[in-house]
């Protein structure tokens, strides 16, 4: 009798790894200077696996647009590299711990530029 694989990593967690380095290999083989200083930063995926927030370091509205119009190609690429009943519907939004974490790093240096 073959033994069960270990399942203490959740499925949902597998498949936001999965679907975030495939996303991210993704975006950088499309040639479109709209996307270009974009960054994946993290995906959710709900856990009925029907969609996928993918964070954006940065999302400006020109690249929300390239990605509106290469979101299907990113799906198909989710679809070949993974084997699921469906591919989970992309939605991709600015992470706003970058947006925290400059605004920290600006508190910071205001406080040092005071010690001086």
């Amino acid at each position: 009798m073959r033994s069960r694989p270990d399942r203490r990593y959740p499925r949902t967690a597998r498949v936001n790894r999965v679907v975030h380095e495939v996303v991210a290999d993704e975006l950088e083989r499309i040639d479109d200077d709209r996307l270009e200083l974009v960054t994946v930063t993290g995906v959710d995926v709900d856990s009925d696996l029907r969609h996928a927030t993918v964070w954006l370091s940065s999302l400006s509205d020109t690249g929300e647009e390239a990605l509106a119009q290469h979101r299907v190609r990113l799906q198909a690429a989710i679809g070949r590299q993974m084997r699921m009943k469906r591919t989970p519907e992309l939605r991709f939004r600015a992470d706003p711990a970058v947006a925290t974490g400059q605004k920290v790093e600006d508190i910071l240096r205001g406080l040092e530029k005071d010690r001086e």
